[in-house]
């Protein structure tokens, strides 16, 4: 049975009018946020920020608040690369265990000789080998990569195939190789997977690819940034919140349960899309700021996530980079300009990053003819392929 909409259309209805008196009283919130920030004395809250010990996560200040930068003219030359992907998890109902990436790659270059290059790389991984991680030298320990270890394999897999395709990148080429979402593999942060895991797929997996990309600078200007379409962070507004704080050395713990005026509160709704649409022009970019997540500390090193925030036209974009790309002004203005570049010929997104994903998709047809495929195959091999009657239901109509 379909979903009955006439049966929650007055639900939305009433969504609607909330949202709209919402919107109202928001107003008056990102003007506060907006005249603190321009009121902000940069030197003494920079030094707050870096003291602060909050349960909010503060973006670290690299130069002034109110900065803007438009971007620069693209070369005359150039080349932009992409790598997106997609999955079939493992359906733990089905009689053969495995998942399949479905890794697109595309290259665009620009110029005298314009030329396109699309390509997708299906990968069907079996086996303890490819499907179980393990701590080095022992077996008594184990994760199996399903679920939300998947998703954060295939961003491995995604930023390897990226350092593949640079490596082809002739001499003296300037490029940007562009992902989709962020640098940060948000799933390994806390404890929520054991240290060989993290070890396995960022630091000799993630940061290892950006390694490479990295080392392909010495006979090309080859830049490597994420972007992130409608972000959601507060990182910067709550370096703001730090700043109306009256406290000199901010600590969430410590005194906010005691706080009368919680005048930080005021902003907690606020994100920095709402802050930097009211501060940059089309084709402007933010200040730079620095990811403080444990994560970004404790594992990035050479790697320390950048970021900056894009007008871009039709949006307001969060653009990542590492910060060695961050911190050297051609390879940000590089990003910067081939970024805004994508967007303008993508219709507001970058388009290297739409052709990836159309290399990359995986539709509901392509899964379930992938897994006739897996079963007629058992059959071949004289092997159970019916998997849990769970499964068969769903396969089996009845009424």
């Amino acid at each position: 049975m379909s979903l009955d909409l006439t049966k929650v259309a007055g639900q939305v209805t009433k969504m609607a009018a909330q949202l709209r008196y919402s919107n109202i009283s928001k107003r008056e919130i990102i003007d506060f946020a907006l005249t603190t920030l321009r009121t902000a004395d940069f030197g003494k809250l920079k030094r707050k920020v870096a003291a602060s010990r909050t349960t909010w996560l503060v973006a670290g200040l690299v130069n002034s608040l109110l900065n803007t930068d438009p971007a620069r003219p693209c070369p005359d030359e150039y080349t932009v690369l992409a790598a997106d992907g997609s999955q079939i998890d493992v359906d733990r109902h089905r009689a053969a265990r495995c998942y399949l990436l479905n890794i697109g790659t595309v290259m665009l270059h620009y110029g005298k000789y314009p030329a396109a290059e699309l390509n997708s790389y299906p990968q069907l991984y079996s086996g303890d080998a490819e499907m179980v991680i393990y701590p080095e030298g022992e077996k008594n320990s184990k994760q199996l990569i399903e679920g939300s270890l998947l998703n954060i394999k295939r961003n491995v897999e995604e930023c390897a195939a990226l350092a593949e395709l640079a490596a082809d990148l002739p001499a003296g080429s300037r490029s940007l190789a562009l992902l989709d979402g962020t640098l940060i593999l948000w799933g390994l942060s806390g404890n929520a997977f054991p240290d060989f895991v993290v070890e396995a797929l960022l630091e000799k997996g993630m940061l290892q690819h950006l390694d490479c990309i990295k080392a392909l600078n010495g006979e090309r200007q080859l830049s490597v940034a994420s972007y992130i379409s409608f972000p959601r962070g507060s990182d910067v507004v709550n370096a703001l919140r730090v700043a109306v704080c009256p406290h000199d050395v901010v600590d969430t713990d410590k005194y906010c349960t005691k706080c009368a005026s919680r005048e930080c509160d005021k902003l907690a709704e606020v994100q920095d899309r709402d802050l930097f649409s009211n501060l940059l022009k089309p084709g402007e970019r933010s200040s730079l700021f620095i990811s403080t997540s444990s994560i970004v500390k404790n594992h990035y090193g050479p790697h320390l996530v950048y970021f900056f925030y894009l007008n871009a036209g039709e949006e307001l974009a969060r653009v990542e980079l590492p910060e060695w790309a961050a911190l050297d002004e051609e390879l940000l203005n590089l990003t910067h300009s081939l970024v805004l570049d994508q967007c303008r010929k993508g219709q507001g997104y970058p388009v290297v990053l739409s052709e990836s994903h159309e290399q990359a998709v995986v539709t509901g047809a392509d899964r379930e003819n992938f897994w006739q495929l897996v079963d007629m195959s058992l059959i071949e091999e004289h092997l159970p392929e019916s998997g849990s009657v769970k499964s068969l239901s769903k396969r089996t109509r009845f009424i």
